[in-house]
């Protein structure tokens, strides 16, 4: 699956199912040239009337080159999951899972928590594997609306739970360190899939609330089908 941005993509199971296991998630990325991005980034400060000769700024270009390949390259890995054999059906909920990405529109870096939570079908996910999503997709160029979405989507693609919900805060430098200098101020996007989305609009602010010391515990909270 690409994403919008053209530049990762993800590769789901055909269909989830009670006796698919592990799935490696992959990322998918066009091979990078560092030697020509090392020559752009110091043909980049040179335009800009930094002198890249001098003893501080030597290797700028160099470092520059490392820092945002590593920012842009997603690590794949083995998405594990387990049978629900006890019948778990509440919700399971990760919390301030630190986050950080970068702008696409300036390049500048935006970093925050994301809280992820999904209500199970026939099977759960490694805990672990939650953060192992958010990194995946904030390795790259970003919007914070679309990764909060594709977390959700690769949730769904691969555990086929009974419902997602996914909530990010970030605060982004393109708009502290620049422009508007809105320093402190916080962006908060949200995606629910399957029952969480059904939920009444009041409820689904405090679904997955991060000012909350606990999220809701009963399935009451959502509209769920069946048991």
């Amino acid at each position: 699956m690409t994403s919008p941005n053209g530049n990762l993509a993800y590769r789901p199971q055909e269909a989830p199912s009670p006796t698919h296991a592990d799935a490696r998630v992959i990322g998918e990325v066009q091979p990078a040239d560092l030697c020509a991005a090392e020559a752009a980034a110091e043909a980049f400060l040179r335009a800009l009337g930094i002198d890249v000769d001098s003893g501080g700024v030597r290797d700028t270009p160099k470092r520059m080159t490392r820092a945002y390949s590593d920012l842009f390259t997603p690590q794949s890995f083995e998405l594990t999951t387990f049978p629900n054999d006890e019948g778990y059906d509440e919700l399971v909920v990760a919390k301030s899972i630190p986050m950080r990405s970068v702008c696409e529109h300036h390049l500048l870096p935006f970093s925050g928590v994301a809280h992820v939570g999904y209500l199970p079908g026939s099977r759960v996910v490694g805990l672990s594997k939650l953060a192992r999503i958010v990194e995946f997709f904030a390795r790259r160029p970003q919007v914070q609306e679309r990764l909060t979405k594709q977390i959700a989507d690769c949730l769904v693609d691969r555990l086929g739970p009974k419902g997602v919900g996914v909530v990010i805060e970030a605060e982004h430098s393109c708009m502290s360190m620049r422009g508007v200098r809105a320093i402190g101020a916080t962006t908060v996007t949200s995606t629910l899939l399957g029952s969480f989305a059904m939920t009444p609009v009041r409820g689904k602010s405090s679904l997955l609330s991060p000012e909350s010391d606990h999220v809701p515990l009963s399935r009451s909270h959502l509209h769920t089908s069946g048991g």
